[in-house]
C-alpha cells in the first residue's frame, strides 16, 4: 500500500554539468505529469514521463529539474569587436562634446556590457540522457520510499478501523434475534392491554411478528457487510494500484450499512449504525490517499 503524496531528490553530473531533479506528488484522481525545466531539455521530457509512469500510476506529480555547469571557465571566451569599436567612437564622441580629453583604454571598454562573450555551445541533449535517467530514478526511488513509509502508515490505521467495523457489525448482528423477541413481547403486552387483558390470538401474533421478522432482516446485508471487510484486507496485501478498489469497496459498506439502519427498527442497533457511518467516513477519507 502506497500513498499518493511523497517527496524525492536526486542529483548527479558527468563533470561539465550537474543535474538535481525534485519530485513532488500530491491526490489525484489520475495520473497528471508537470515537468519544469531549462529549455534544453524538452526533447527529453517524453522519455521523462515514461520513466515516471514505470514507478507510479496515479497521483499529481510535480518534477523539477535543475543544473549548475562546473566547468564555466574552461569556455574559450571571445570579444565583439564591432561592439568594443562602437563604444569607443560614442564615448569618443561624448568627450568632444563636452570638450574634454578622452583618452581610449581597451580594458575599460572589456568591461561594458556585451563586450566579452563566452562561447555558448549547445549541449547534445541526446548524449545527456543517460545521466539525466540516472538523476530522475535516484529521484523517483526515493519518491516511492516515501510514498511506502506514508502508506504503511494509513494502512496500518485503516486495518486498525476495519477491525473497529467488524466489531461493531458483529454487536449489530449479536442484537438482531433480540430486536425480535423485544418486538414480540412489546406487541402481546400492547394488545393484551387493549383487549383489558383478554387471550391474545397467537396465530395472529406470530402473523404480525413474521411480518415484523421479514421487513427487518438484516442478516443478508451482514453477510455481503462481512464478505466486504474480508476482501479489504485481501485488496489491502495487494502491491501495485489499490486506492479505487478500496474506494469502490468502502462505498459498498456504506451502502449496506445504511440498509441496516433502515430496516432494523431498534435504537440500539440505529446507534451502532451511526457509529460505523462515523468511522466509514474516516476510512473513506483516509482512501482519498492511497495511490
Amino acid at each position: 500500500m502506497r500513498s499518493m503524496t511523497g517527496y524525492g531528490r536526486g542529483e548527479g553530473d558527468n563533470g561539465a554539468l550537474k543535474i538535481v531533479v525534485e519530485v513532488k506528488a500530491v491526490n489525484h484522481r489520475y495520473s497528471e505529469i508537470t515537468i519544469k525545466q531549462p529549455r534544453m531539455f524538452l526533447a527529453l521530457e517524453d522519455k521523462m514521463k515514461k520513466v515516471i509512469g514505470e514507478y507510479i500510476e496515479r497521483g499529481k506529480v510535480d518534477v523539477f529539474v535543475r543544473t549548475q555547469e562546473l566547468a564555466d571557465a574552461e569556455k574559450p571566451v571571445q570579444i565583439d569587436e564591432k561592439r568594443a569599436l562602437a563604444y569607443h567612437e560614442a564615448l569618443k564622441g561624448l568627450a568632444e562634446a563636452v570638450g574634454t580629453n578622452y583618452n581610449p583604454d581597451p580594458f575599460r571598454l572589456m568591461t561594458l556590457p556585451d563586450v566579452i562573450l563566452k562561447e555558448e555551445n549547445e549541449p547534445d541533449v541526446k548524449a545527456l540522457w543517460p545521466l539525466m535517467e540516472q538523476v530522475l530514478r535516484q529521484a523517483m526511488d526515493n519518491h516511492i520510499a516515501m510514498r511506502e513509509q506514508e502508506g504503511a502508515h494509513i494502512g496500518e490505521n485503516l486495518r486498525e478501523k476495519v477491525a473497529g467495523l467488524q466489531s461493531l457489525a458483529a454487536q449489530v448482528t449479536e442484537r438482531s434475534p433480540q430486536v425480535l423477541t423485544e418486538y414480540k413481547e412489546k406487541l402481546e403486552g400492547r394488545i393484551a392491554e387493549l383487549l383489558a387483558n383478554a387471550a391474545v390470538d397467537p396465530e395472529r401474533l406470530a402473523q404480525e411478528v413474521a411480518y415484523f421478522a421479514e421487513k427487518s432482516c438484516i442478516d443478508e446485508e451482514l453477510v455481503r457487510l462481512q464478505s466486504h471487510f474480508e476482501q479489504f484486507y485481501i485488496i489491502a496485501d495487494q502491491s501495485g494500484s489499490i486506492g479505487r478498489k478500496l474506494d469502490f469497496l468502502i462505498q459498498e459498506m456504506n451502502r449496506e450499512t445504511n440498509t441496516i439502519g433502515s430496516k432494523a427498527n431498534d435504537l440500539e442497533t440505529g446507534r451502532l449504525v451511526v457509529e460505523m457511518k462515523s468511522e466509514l467516513e474516516k476510512v473513506r477519507e483516509q482512501v482519498q490517499n492511497i495511490e
